[in-house]
This record gives C-alpha cells, sequence and structure tokens, in this order.
C-alpha cells in the first residue's frame, strides 16, 4: 500500500515538473519572438506568402523553364504586394490631407460637444481646456500613415526571403524524400501539403470576402453622402485581411469621419451600426459558408491570436497570426496526442458534421 502510494505521488510531481517545464518553456518562447521579430515576423510572412504563390510558380514550371517561371512568380507576387501597401498609402494618405484641411471642424465639434455637456451639468472644459489640442487626431493620422510606410520596409525585407524560400521549394522537397525514416517522410511532406492547402484556401476566402466588403464600403459611403468615399473602401479593402482588428478599424474610422465632416452625431451613429452590420454579414455568414469546415477555428481563438501575435509582432503580427494558428491547429490535427488540440480549438461541432 506504501510503495503504491509512493508511486502515485511521484509520478503526480513529475507531471507537475513536465508542466511546468512545459509553460515555462513557452514563456521563453514568447520572449524570444517578442524581442527577435525583426526576423521572425518577415520570415514567417515569408512562409506564408511562399505557400500562396508556389501553386503559380509550379502551374508555370510545367510550362516554361524553371529559372523564367521562377522570374514570372516572384514578378506577380511583387506586384501583388506592391499594389497592396501602395493602396493603403494612398488611402491613409487622403484621410490625412482633407483632416490637415479641416481642423477646424475638429475646433468646432469640439465646442459643440462641450455646450451639449454643460447643458446637461457636465463641465469639462476645466479638465481639458488646458490640455486639449484638436491637431491630436491628426498626428494619430500622421502616426498611422508612418506606420503604413514601416509596413512598406517590413514588406521589402521580407521580399528577400521569399525569393529566396521559391529557389529552395523544390531542393526541400526532394531532401525531405531522402530521409531514411518513412514516417518522419511522410509526415512532413503531408503537413506541408495540409499547411500549404490551408493557407491558399484562407487567403482565396479573405480576399474574396474583402473585396465585397471594400465594394459595400464604397458604396454606402456614396449613397450616404460620405466624402472620399473610394478611400473608405479601399481601407476597408486591405484592412478586411485582418481578421476582427481590421474591420473594427474600417468600422471606426468613416463613423468618427461622418461626425467631423457633418457635425451630427445621429448620422455618426447610423453610419457606424450600418458598418458594423456590413462587417457582421460578411464575416459572421458569408465568410464561414465559404470557407467551410477546412478552416473552421474558433472566433475566440482567432480573436485571441490576433490581439496576442499584434503583441508580439504589431501589425504584421496581426495580419499573420491567424495562419499561424491555422498551421499549428494542422500540425495538431495530424497527431493522435494532440488532435483533442485541433477539436477543441476548430469552433466545428463534429457530430452535427454530415461527414
Amino acid at each position: 500500500m506504501a510503495k503504491n502510494t509512493l508511486k502515485f505521488w511521484t509520478m503526480r510531481r513529475d507531471r507537475e515538473i513536465r508542466v511546468l517545464l512545459l509553460l515555462c518553456a513557452v514563456v521563453l518562447v514568447c520572449i524570444g519572438l517578442y524581442f527577435s521579430h525583426d526576423i521572425f515576423a518577415p520570415v514567417s510572412f515569408a512562409i506564408f506568402t511562399i505557400a500562396i504563390a508556389w501553386p503559380l510558380q509550379r502551374a508555370l514550371q510545367a510550362k516554361i523553364p524553371k529559372l523564367l517561371a521562377l522570374v514570372v512568380t516572384i514578378a506577380v507576387t511583387l506586384f501583388v504586394i506592391v499594389a497592396l501597401a501602395f493602396t493603403v498609402v494612398w488611402g491613409l494618405s487622403h484621410v490625412v490631407e482633407w483632416l490637415v484641411n479641416n481642423n477646424d471642424r475638429f475646433q468646432a465639434l469640439y465646442v459643440q460637444a462641450t455646450e451639449w455637456l454643460d447643458e446637461h451639468g457636465i463641465s469639462i472644459t476645466s479638465l481639458v481646456a488646458d490640455s486639449y489640442n484638436p491637431s491630436w487626431m491628426i498626428g494619430a493620422a500622421r502616426e498611422i500613415g508612418g506606420r503604413g510606410y514601416r509596413l512598406i520596409s517590413f514588406i521589402v525585407i521580407a521580399f528577400a526571403f521569399i525569393v529566396l524560400g521559391l529557389l529552395e521549394v523544390d531542393v526541400t522537397r526532394r531532401n525531405i524524400e531522402r530521409l531514411k525514416n518513412p514516417e518522419l517522410r511522410r509526415s512532413l511532406l503531408s503537413a506541408s501539403e495540409d499547411i500549404a492547402d490551408k493557407f491558399q484556401k484562407y487567403m482565396v476566402v479573405r480576399t474574396i470576402m474583402s473585396i465585397v466588403t471594400g465594394l459595400i464600403v464604397w458604396s454606402f459611403a456614396l449613397a450616404a453622402g460620405i466624402e472620399l468615399a473610394t478611400a473608405w473602401g479601399i481601407i476597408a479593402f486591405v484592412f478586411n485581411y485582418i481578421p476582427f482588428i481590421g474591420p473594427l478599424i474600417a468600422t471606426l474610422f468613416p463613423t468618427l469621419f461622418a461626425l467631423v465632416q457633418t457635425g451630427s452625431w445621429e448620422l455618426s451613429l447610423a453610419v457606424f451600426a450600418c458598418l458594423n452590420f456590413i462587417q457582421f454579414f460578411t464575416g459572421s455568414y458569408l465568410e464561414p459558408r465559404m470557407a467551410g469546415a477546412t478552416l473552421s477555428i474558433s472566433p475566440f481563438v482567432v480573436l485571441f491570436a490576433v490581439f496576442f501575435w499584434s503583441f508580439l509582432w504589431g501589425i504584421s503580427g496581426a495580419f499573420i497570426g491567424a495562419p499561424i494558428v491555422i498551421a499549428i491547429l494542422a500540425i495538431c490535427d495530424r497527431h493522435e496526442s494532440t488532435h483533442w488540440i485541433a477539436l477543441l480549438l476548430s469552433g466545428h461541432d463534429k457530430e452535427a458534421d454530415p461527414k
């Protein structure tokens, strides 16, 4: 009896030690990722882009020489990345220009708000009179624009990794096929193909939904008489690639802009409600039906991933966070010991699945 009790407590202590070691390892890895974001963020983005661009290069290699196929693939990839970056800078630059030229409207809106609060017995003038400056919104907008330019620098660095990675895809695959362990060989090849397929479907779905969202926001801005409708449509299109946070920003900006433009709180609330309905309809109804069960991930997990990776790597982390979770869950799903993790975080009811 005493021997069994001792064995039980020994096993329990070993499990606790392993859990503590695992938690320490996770914390250390997160700290390392935070301080090495200048390296790992571009590399992660490059790997994701390679998975998206590789089918084009593989299709071209079947018809034209490999080197020419690589050049065409790199040119197409560069064009897409530069086009997206340019649209962000173009849209934000027009917004900043409008804010600079209409700085007096902020002052008028501030006076209107303080007068309304004073009439209802709420006095904030003494609290903010010394520190308030309507130009802070212009500074914030300029800061966002500056982040857009830093994002372009990030893309330039990542593009170098993309070029080198595309050159080595075939070499890496052949090296994996030469592994002597057949189980490891099959696992690496199948996991890589599965993750690449999920990445490609993820980007197809997000691109289609971003286009739809951008067109709807542009049409709504035109119908509501909001200035810079084209800029808002483009901003909504690009920011929609970032789950949750992107659509929220694309909703708040036109709302605040409508308030500054018209000075009407009622209109700005109506704009906010309509834009949120648009984002809810596209993100919660259309997108899950396009993605299906292949990319089924709990919305809670996606939101956590966006915030967690944006904390580690900033804007690039917010974009790449969801694909990283997709890759992790794809790997977990392929192993019996970790399958429960993929099932728990999938947000998909397996019992209700007709398959």
